[in-house]
């Protein structure tokens, strides 16, 4: 194995083994507002609607709902239940992520 080969085993290695910093999860979703009748409208038959715009991902809940979110590498950067209504969460980091809320499960690209 060649020198260059080595170093880059050994920094690949250190980034996968360097943890995310941790985040409360409260910080992260914010309420954006009560429920509507229009907003029940849009949501499916899981109950919710997800919209991701300009790497904010808008949440519409029917009902409390536990909510993940994951990096692509599977690393958890939230996970709480959230009460019916429309929140918010801004994703400042581009990337691939992983949004579950129920039972469904949505890659997020940012």
């Amino acid at each position: 194995m060649s020198h260059f080969a080595r170093i880059l085993l050994v920094v690949l290695a250190m980034v996968v083994a360097t943890p995310l910093p941790e985040v409360s999860a409260a910080s992260l979703w914010e309420m954006a507002g009560a429920l509507t009748a229009r907003d029940l409208e849009r949501v499916d038959e899981s109950g919710m609607e997800m919209i991701v715009r300009e790497g904010v991902v808008t949440l519409t809940l029917a009902r409390p709902t536990q909510v993940k979110v994951l990096t692509i590498l599977g690393q958890p950067l939230s996970q709480q239940t959230l009460p019916a209504g429309v929140h918010r969460l801004r994703l400042s980091a581009r990337g691939i992520y992983i949004v579950r809320v129920g039972s469904v499960t949505r890659r997020v690209t940012i």
